[in-house]
C-alpha cells in the first residue's frame, strides 16, 4: 500500500498558487461574477482534465464561506444533489477521512468518494483540500461508481470585511467514458449553478447556525471533535487504475432536475 500524508505547508502554497494561476486555462464560462476554467491534462500525468470555478461574492465574509464549507450538518441542508455525507475518523487537529456519495444527471450512476481532507488559514486566504484514500470499512458499493479525487479543493480569499472570491479546483477522475454532453454541461450549466447556490446557503448560514449549536465548530476548535481517531498508516492512496471503469459515453441526455453536478462537492 502507497503511504499517505496529511498535507503540508508546501502542499496548501501549490493548491493556492494552481488556483490563482493564468497561464494554461482555458475559459469555458464567464458571467454575472462567476467564471469557469478547464486545463487539459499534462502529458506525464493522469488523464483528467482539471476544471476550475470561481465566484466574487460581495456579501459575505470570508470567514462564513469557510464554515459553510466546514459544516456538514448544513452541507445536508441545502446540498440537494448529496446522497450521503459524514465523516468517518480524525487524522489530525487539521485533517480528517469522510465518505460522500452524490447524485449524478440522468441517465448516469451517481458517485461516491472516500477522502482525505485538510484544512488550512494562512492570512486572510482560507483553504480546504482533498484526495481519494482507501478505507477498508469504505470498499466500493455496487450500487454506486467509486470515482478518485486526485486532487479537489477550495480556497476562499477575503476581499474586504464582508465580501470574498470563493475558488473551487477539482481533478476528479468520474471513473468511467462519459458522454460529451456531460463534460459540456458540467463546466457550462452546472457548475456555475452550483457556485451560486453555494452562494445563497452562505447568506443563509448564519441565521442557521443560530439554532444549531450555534458554537460548535470543530475546524475552528480541535478540542471540540468528537470524531475516533484514527492511523494514517490504516489508509493507503486510492489510484484509478485498481477501479472498474464503466462505458456511459453513449447514454443520451435525460430532462430532470436530479443533480446539480457531476464532480465531487466534498
Amino acid at each position: 500500500m502507497e503511504p499517505v500524508q496529511v498535507p503540508d505547508a508546501d502542499a496548501f502554497r501549490a493548491f493556492q498558487a494552481q488556483c490563482e494561476a493564468e497561464c494554461g486555462w482555458q475559459s469555458r464560462y464567464s458571467r454575472e461574477g462567476v467564471g469557469v476554467w478547464v486545463q487539459p491534462p499534462p502529458p506525464a500525468g493522469p488523464a483528467v482534465h482539471t476544471v476550475k470555478c470561481r465566484i466574487d461574492i460581495q456579501d459575505v465574509p470570508a470567514e462564513t464561506v469557510y464554515d459553510v464549507l466546514h459544516d456538514i450538518e448544513y452541507r445536508r441542508k441545502w446540498d440537494m444533489n448529496v446522497i450521503d455525507t459524514h465523516d468517518i475518523a480524525r487524522l489530525a487537529t487539521n485533517a480528517d477521512v469522510g465518505y460522500y456519495a452524490w447524485k449524478c444527471p440522468k441517465p448516469l450512476k451517481n458517485r461516491d468518494v472516500v477522502t482525505l481532507r485538510s484544512w488550512q488559514v494562512v492570512d486572510k486566504s482560507y483553504m480546504i483540500i482533498n484526495f481519494s484514500v482507501k478505507h477498508a470499512q469504505y470498499p466500493p458499493r455496487k450500487d454506486l461508481v467509486r470515482a478518485v479525487s486526485i486532487l479537489a479543493g477550495y480556497l476562499v480569499q477575503s476581499t474586504g470585511p464582508n465580501s470574498c472570491t470563493l475558488t473551487y479546483l477539482a481533478q476528479v477522475d468520474p471513473k468511467g467514458k462519459l458522454p460529451k454532453w456531460v463534460v459540456n454541461k458540467a463546466s457550462q450549466y452546472l457548475a456555475p449553478r452550483m457556485l451560486k447556490k453555494m452562494h445563497k446557503a452562505c447568506l443563509k448560514y448564519p441565521s442557521w447556525k443560530q439554532q444549531n449549536n450555534v458554537n460548535v465548530k470543530p475546524w475552528l476548535y480541535p478540542e471540540q471533535n468528537k470524531l475516533p481517531t484514527m492511523m494514517l498508516s490504516d489508509l493507503a492512496l486510492q489510484h484509478a487504475a485498481s477501479l472498474e471503469n464503466i462505458d456511459e459515453s453513449s447514454l443520451s441526455e435525460v430532462k430532470d432536475e436530479r443533480g446539480d453536478h457531476s464532480g465531487s462537492e466534498n
